[in-house]
């Protein structure tokens, strides 16, 4: 099912999500739509709090990391209660959009490369190494899931030239 995309100002962009307890057939269903939903919209990432549910859940679309078998099984790359473990000292500014920010692309300072732990949607510990786009991409995800948002990590006037163009 395609879930509607949140778009700034919405609050539920601004609370800190909460963590999911138990993986259930609900989570394991909202994982499924979620994918849908960032597939269907061209996205590479989304984070619950953009469909409305303030927990603790991620579907990113890791690229480098798929198997062909596994790109062509649709199965979702869902990280559940995902927390960044180590990030690289290593910076690189590059550009970024956001699904919540339709149009909206900002030059964002981020590590290329992170650690970061999670569970699978078996409720298993994983751990993965991403280093480039899919390390920015887990980035902002994982920000989605505090509150943050990408035009957080930009300056005060950047923020004021680039939101008051926009008709949000």
């Amino acid at each position: 099912m395609i879930l509607e995309i949140k778009k700034y100002p919405n609050q539920v962009l601004r609370k800190k999500c909460e963590e999911v307890r138990e993986i259930t057939p609900e989570i394991k269903e909202l994982a499924l739509n979620m994918e849908e939903s960032m597939v269907k919209d061209k996205g590479v990432g989304l984070a619950a709090p953009q469909v409305g549910v303030s927990k603790k859940i991620i579907i990113v679309h890791l690229i480098e990391e798929r198997s062909p078998e596994e790109k062509n099984k649709k199965v979702p790359q869902a990280f559940i209660n995902p927390k960044i473990i180590k990030k690289g000292r290593e910076t690189a500014v590059e550009e970024e959009g956001c699904l919540s920010f339709p149009d909206l692309f900002l030059k964002i300072k981020r590590a290329e490369e992170v650690e970061v732990g999670a569970l699978n949607l078996n409720g298993e510990k994983i751990k993965i190494e991403a280093k480039g786009l899919p390390a920015r991409i887990l980035q902002h995800e994982i920000d989605h899931l505090e509150g943050i948002l990408f035009i957080d990590r930009i300056s005060f006037w950047q923020r004021i030239k680039n939101l008051a163009k926009r008709s949000w």
